[in-house]
């Protein structure tokens, strides 16, 4: 039978159209929908269990966006030839759906629940990662799942200063904002994007300007939930509850949890050792026979324990470890701890420390990119790990979770904007970042780690960048709020928003802000952006302390560069045979040699560690692509003997001839005994054949003239 389809459209401020198709595809899952804008077309589904398993208190919510190759008419790289794990792009756009989805869920349903986005179209002009969560949410509101939307998402980037919704691949390359942005009908949720050192105020307008196109996208998600008759959401009871016992640990419990917030303890661990200690306490008091449920005390005593922390901060201005709601922990750092790095530095803020290292490469050390939607390579690259150790915990190795990728990208997005232009910068660029404590905000350590590095391995980065980690406490009975600067890992957890800024003196080069809370006013967000000013200005002048600018110079076993611009059509004689030449320069020199055709020309990169492999890798090259001139001495190589003279490399593959005549000012009746093959020799380079293009050279020309005897002219040689 002929499904039912169901299509609802929207417009973007341009008068672009996305459209909303349900009852066509997938027709099992709970909630299916394809979205489409342009030739980009995405597959939402969403499914969610009816109970949830026992001894869930959170909730197991995936998300997973993955492009399909045949989307955009290509097949995959690699061996297997099939799509496998998700890249590193996929996992952002699976985080940025999650993120912004993640707090809209009650906080009491705790069944399973899977988001699946598929490209299943894709088209440049209309680039996925703004529509995913639009295609999510819309997933969502045709399903009877518990869901406080829709929401969604847009890319807003500025444009020779206009504000562009869901702007093409092309013009977004050319944007000084370019921010992701999902939003419901009434408050911001999520916000990560990248920007060209700008102002506060121009980053507020941006949101403003996407909230207005999410609010319409948001309409079209309540008219397809009516339509569909799906406003009445399924029935649950996820979690069990004891009123009596409740309010029974509030009073008994919450006096003591606040007086340990009130100790205002620095350290992490003797903090959290006092707030068990309460709950130890109360359950050693416990009869051996009580029926109390113990799993009941550990979540009320956690909800007690935030009470607490957040009453500290709203009541008293102060914080658990005892700053001020803008006060910065105390900053340390040091750079070239590594000696065999190319550049290295440690930044420590309060519990949190990161260890990071620049590896300056050559071209053959790009990160290759091979995706449905994009292809090439990228010469910057930025990765962060967060071992167990650093928060004390026991944790197997099993490579870089969703949480690195995203802290790693975020980081990237900050430093890139003052990474030297690709035609400015020979080296591909690796900084690593190793977290090795923890306790908040340790991607904002890795930007100012990251910059330290780079400054000790002598990239010229344009500015220092500096990051920091804002938070907010809120009451929405008495209204009262707290906006705090460098926030700690509790306060994260416990607090409404995480908000992290970078820039330079300059203005904000990146964001990434999450929000767990409703009525988030621009002022608001305004004070927040200003007060993140004060902290990275205050972190960017503790960092200057270490080092203000980069070194004028490269570790000594750094790599060099030196790039030579050539002749296309000198290509071939650079390369050689099969690349014989090439790679015998590289033996002999020690060098690496990397040749690439740009425009109609030739651009030759050198890398070597020392002087003495650069001289000989660049002496060979420019002896091949070096013009001859007439009137120039060479110190040439006999390579053969003829009887009429020799034959002379006087440049690297330039042979001339040096005849009989003019080897010496004696007359030669023979070659026997003049030269010999592989004997080094000067000789003057005469003419150059207009014809034929052959060499003429000249020794006797280099040597004196033999004065005349008794009168009698100095004795010539001619040419036979």
């Amino acid at each position: 039978m002929k499904p039912t389809v169901i299509t609802k459209t929207c417009k973007l401020p341009d008068g672009r159209e996305i459209s909303i198709e349900t009852g066509k595809l997938a027709r099992q899952a709970d909630g299916a929908v394809v979205l489409r804008m342009g030739n980009t077309m995405i597959l939402a589904t969403v499914v969610a269990n009816h109970e949830a398993k026992e001894g869930i208190d959170f909730l197991p919510l995936s998300v997973d966006y993955q492009e399909k190759f045949a989307a955009t008419g290509k097949i995959p790289g690699g061996f297997l030839k099939r799509e496998s794990k998700l890249s590193d792009y996929e996992i952002l756009i699976s985080r940025l759906v999650d993120r912004a989805i993640r707090p809209l869920f009650p906080s009491d349903y705790h069944a399973d629940v899977q988001i699946a986005l598929s490209l299943i179209s894709g088209d440049e002009n209309a680039l996925p990662d703004g529509l995913a969560a639009f295609a999510a949410s819309s997933a969502l509101s045709v399903t009877d799942i518990p869901f406080d939307g829709p929401i969604s998402e847009v890319r807003v980037a500025r444009i020779n200063g206009k504000f562009v919704i869901n702007p093409t691949l092309k013009d977004k390359e050319t944007a000084d904002i370019d921010l992701i942005v999902a939003a419901s009908m009434d408050k911001l949720l999520m916000v990560e994007g990248e920007m060209k050192e700008v102002s506060e105020e121009d980053m507020v307008e941006a949101l403003r300007v996407a909230h207005e196109a999410i609010k319409e996208q948001c309409k079209l998600q309540v008219e397809l939930t009516k339509e569909l008759g799906k406003e009445t959401k399924r029935t649950y009871n996820h979690e069990k509850n004891d009123e009596d016992l409740k309010k029974q640990l509030w009073d008994l419990l919450y006096p003591k949890a606040y007086e340990v917030a009130c100790k205002l303890t620095a350290n992490k661990s003797e903090r959290s050792d006092a707030f068990h200690k309460v709950e130890e306490e109360y359950l050693a008091s416990l009869p051996e026979d009580s029926t109390i449920d113990k799993s009941l005390v550990k979540k009320y005593y956690h909800e007690i324990q935030n009470k607490a922390s957040r009453n500290l901060t709203l009541e008293k201005g102060l914080r658990l470890d005892g700053r001020k709601t803008n006060q910065i922990r105390d900053i340390w750092s040091e750079v070239d701890y590594l000696p065999s790095a190319h550049g290295s530095a440690i930044f420590t803020r309060g519990e949190t420390q990161s260890l990071t290292t620049v590896t300056l490469g050559t071209k053959l050390d790009q990160q290759m990119i091979d995706g449905a939607m994009f292809e090439g390579s990228n010469k910057f690259i930025l990765h962060y790990n967060f071992p167990g150790f650093s928060t004390g915990e026991v944790k197997p190795n099993r490579g870089p979770g969703r949480r690195e990728v995203g802290h790693g990208n975020l980081a990237l997005r900050a430093l890139k904007q003052v990474i030297p232009a690709d035609a400015e910068n020979p080296y591909t660029i690796r900084v690593v970042s190793d977290i090795l404590e923890s306790n908040g905000s340790s991607s904002m350590a890795t930007v100012c780690a990251g910059t330290l590095a780079l400054m000790d391995a002598g990239v010229p980065i344009s500015g220092p960048v500096s990051g920091i980690a804002m938070g907010m406490i809120s009451d929405s009975t008495t209204g009262k709020y707290a906006i705090l600067s460098d926030i700690l890992g509790d306060e994260d957890h416990l607090g409404d928003m995480d908000f992290k800024v970078t820039g330079t003196e300059k203005g904000i080069t990146a964001c990434q802000m999450d929000l767990k809370v409703d009525g988030l006013t621009y002022e608001t967000l305004r004070e927040a952006l200003l007060q993140a000013k004060e902290g990275r200005l205050h972190i960017l002048n503790e960092m200057k302390k270490t080092l203000t600018k980069p070194n004028t110079d490269l570790k000594p076993h750094a790599p060099r560069a030196v790039t030579i611009t050539i002749d296309k059509d000198q290509i071939g004689a650079v390369i050689g045979p099969g690349g014989k030449v090439v790679q015998d320069i590289q033996a002999t020199s020690g060098a690496t040699v990397v040749i690439e055709e740009v425009g109609n020309k030739g651009v030759v990169s050198v890398f070597a560690t020392s002087k003495e492999s650069m001289d000989k890798a660049v002496g060979r090259i420019k002896g091949i692509v070096a013009i001859p001139e007439v009137g120039e001495v060479y110190t040439g190589k006999v390579k053969s003997i003829v009887q009429f003279g020799a034959f002379v490399e006087f440049m690297p593959g330039k042979d001339g001839l040096l005849h009989i005549s003019e080897i010496k000012w004696d007359r030669l009746e023979t070659m026997d005994g003049v030269l010999e093959v592989g004997e080094e020799l000067q000789v003057k380079l005469v003419e150059i054949d207009k014809k034929t293009g052959k060499y003429r050279l000249s020794r006797k020309v280099l040597l004196p003239k033999p004065e005349k005897k008794d009168g009698a002219p100095a004795p010539t040689s001619t040419p036979n």
